[in-house]
């Protein structure tokens, strides 16, 4: 009966985080959950605190990187690199197409993924409706941008909120994670553009009129000068900050050092006053916090009623076929598990149940890399596989481009599939290396 509780408030949880009746925010709807497992105690406070304690700094290091792209997006910041990719492309629509791809993959290394979703892609989408082309050529452009959003999501801890909680939650250092998935995120970008360039080669447009920009100049688009040098001398130091961290093994918590950067970027805001703070803070989404520990709570009865014993029972079987087989397998089912009941939620799953199967630390690692793949481009094969999909989606329809979720699912599975089977290939690689 326990296991009944835990599916039926965890489903009516998730179908109030995605719907959002009556504008209830994320962060409320799981709270309800989590008090409904409180209530029939499902869980204990205990758990609570427990849970808290293992989201907290992933959830803020992903608040602060938000705010920091916020900034960093009134500045001008995006909006200066999409306009250096026009005029790159020199008129070529390939190169247009391949530039703004290959930035898309750049800023969500380093922004997160929602970055370059939320952000990046109505940028796009204003400065192809400049070149004047035609509709069906603008729809390769703006799908891509959101597809390319999460598949390139997976080289750096930093780089989306799975790989925040994941890196957490095993213990794996900034570099580890870096290192181990360097090759996987080389793939994943390269077989993407591929796939996205096969799938909408016909509607690319060949050539476009350069001209049209004439007289846009980069530098115009840079709206606070100050805060943008910042902006690039704070991501060059928190490159540098993490090495060293990891090199002499000093732990500190990311949000910590997110925190101060997005300090530091507020405050050089004072002087040209052209970027609002307090808008700023108002746009970024605290609501993530309870969220993150509201949802938790919910995936952690599955740990106490027994659920997450069926995710360990596969993770075994699989082993049993190979380091092959379980690498692929935990992938996949992350995957599919992710794009039908939202990434967030199978991240922890996917953790608690590979944490369960107590496995040597190597292998352990490799599969909790599986599970960051699997969730990180998964969610690509549904509208509902990751909040910020279904925001885009919103975004985009408030732009004039309407994606049904039919047309969505069908280009999901043709163009996410092979980008996830030679992802896991490739961390394959790397593990028996």
């Amino acid at each position: 009966m326990e296991r009944l509780y835990a599916v039926v408030i965890f489903l009516v949880t998730l179908f109030l985080v995605i719907t959002k009746p009556k504008k209830l925010g994320i962060g409320y709807s799981a709270w309800v959950g989590a008090i409904a497992c409180l209530l029939l105690e499902l869980v204990d406070i205990h758990d609570v605190i427990y849970i808290t304690s293992l989201v907290w700094d992933a959830t803020l290091t992903f608040i602060f990187l938000v705010f920091i792209s916020i900034v960093l997006d009134k500045a001008g910041f995006f909006e200066w690199a999409s306009i250096q990719a026009i005029k790159y492309a020199k008129g070529n629509g390939f190169l247009l197409f391949l530039y703004f791809m290959t930035l898309g993959a750049f800023i969500s290394a380093i922004f997160a993924n929602d970055g370059t979703a939320l952000m990046l892609t109505p940028i796009i989408h204003s400065k192809i409706k400049r070149l004047r082309l035609p509709q069906k050529s603008v729809l390769p452009y703006i799908m891509g941008s959101g597809f390319i959003a999460d598949t390139s999501s997976l080289p750096l801890v930093i780089s989306n909120l799975t790989n925040i909680i994941t890196a957490h939650f095993f213990q794996i250092s900034f570099w580890q994670f870096a290192l181990y998935m360097f090759f996987p995120n080389i793939v994943a970008v390269i077989t993407s553009i591929l796939v996205l360039y096969i799938f909408y080669r016909k509607d690319l447009i060949k050539r476009y009129d350069p001209d049209v920009l004439e007289g846009v100049n980069p530098r115009y688009a840079v709206r606070d000068p100050l805060v943008f040098k910042v902006g690039w001398i704070i991501i060059t130091l928190l490159g540098f900050s993490f090495l060293i961290l990891s090199m002499f093994q000093i732990k500190v918590p990311f949000s910590l050092i997110l925190g101060i950067s997005a300090l530091f970027l507020s405050v050089s805001t004072l002087k040209n006053r052209v970027i609002s703070i307090k808008s700023i803070y108002n746009a970024t989404p605290w609501s993530i916090v309870f969220f993150s520990i509201g949802m938790y709570t919910v995936i952690y009865s599955f740990k106490k009623v027994g659920i997450i014993s069926f995710i360990t029972w596969a993770i075994h079987y699989l082993l049993s076929l190979g380091a092959f087989y379980t690498i692929l397998g935990t992938g996949f089912i992350s995957a599919f598990l992710s794009a039908f009941m939202n990434n967030l939620p199978t991240v922890m799953i996917m953790n608690m149940g590979i944490e369960s199967a107590v496995l040597s630390q190597k292998i352990t690692n490799f599969l909790a890399l599986a599970n960051v793949v699997g969730t990180n481009i998964g969610p690509k094969l549904t509208p509902i596989g990751s909040l910020a999909t279904l925001l885009w989606l919103h975004i985009l329809e408030h732009k004039g481009v309407k994606i049904t979720y039919s047309y969505y699912i069908k280009v999901g599975f043709l163009l996410t599939l092979p980008v996830l089977l030679s992802t896991l290939v490739a961390l394959y690689l790397v593990f028996v290396i």
